[in-house]
């Protein structure tokens, strides 16, 4: 994601507290955050009926740790159906927990953990704070969207929509990048040295 992408972001995430339903937040995400969690899941929640709750914690979860174990300790705060998006950089976990199989097969984990970990590895200027905010927002926003559209319903309150072309141009930016750097680098000296040598 561009640096404009994450300001516009970073913008959408407005400076009011919320009361917490569907983010538990280990003090790692900004009230802002929060609000377009909880805005983004109360939508989901009145349109299909399901839970899309997000933890980020500053729990140790061990590596080879079970993480529907880990959850348990949330049982109470927690009503099926529901998806849990677990975010646990202090281990580098993350982690996608469906109530059951019907629910696991509305979205693609893969996809999803995609949007936050492309933000956390990236390397720019923002604080850390600021890249949880915009990893566990992205991320949710995703699974909120494709949660939606397996119910054929449409959310309006998501952000995916708003920088998901920016993230496929930067991608193909980086790709052509790529390319003419190897060019620059290794293919057109070798091209030289070859047309080079055919001279002598």
């Amino acid at each position: 994601m561009t640096k404009a992408a994450r300001a516009i972001l970073l913008a959408l995430l407005s400076t009011f507290a919320y009361s917490a339903n569907f983010l538990i937040n280990d003090h790692l995400l900004s009230p802002r955050a929060s609000e377009l969690i909880e805005k983004i899941g109360s939508e989901l929640k009145a349109k299909t009926g399901v839970n899309a709750y997000a933890i980020a914690t500053n729990d140790h979860i061990p590596r080879n740790g079970n993480l529907f174990e880990y959850i348990r300790k949330y049982e109470s705060e927690l009503s099926k159906p529901y998806v849990i998006f677990l975010f646990a950089p202090n281990s580098k976990r993350i982690g996608l927990l469906p109530s059951d199989k019907k629910i696991g097969n509305s979205y693609d984990p893969d996809r999803v953990k995609d949007f936050a970990i492309k933000i956390i590895s990236s390397s720019d200027s923002n604080s850390q704070r600021s890249k949880y905010d915009v990893a566990v927002v992205q991320a949710y926003s995703e699974l909120a969207d494709e949660l939606a559209e397996a119910s054929g319903k449409v959310l309006e309150n998501t952000i995916k929509s708003e920088s998901g072309w920016l993230i496929r141009i930067v991608t193909w930016a980086v790709y052509i990048g790529s390319l003419l750097v190897f060019w620059v680098y290794f293919g057109r000296p070798l091209y030289m040295r070859i047309r080079y040598g055919k001279k002598q």
